[in-house]
């Protein structure tokens, strides 16, 4: 399990000082169903605009 997750999106209500996520958990989906080949093939479910 990460330790740090860190994120870059400052108008997400879960983004903290020093570019941390503050989420207590995580969701990334696949463009693809269950697989990705890449970081494009995949989002951050857990995005809530501030």
């Amino acid at each position: 399990m990460a330790k740090d997750v860190l994120c870059e999106v400052n108008n997400c209500s879960y983004w903290a000082k020093g570019n941390k996520c503050a989420a207590e958990q995580i969701y990334v989906v696949s463009h693809k169903g269950n697989t990705a080949d890449n970081s494009k093939e995949t989002d951050c479910k857990t995005f809530e605009p501030s």
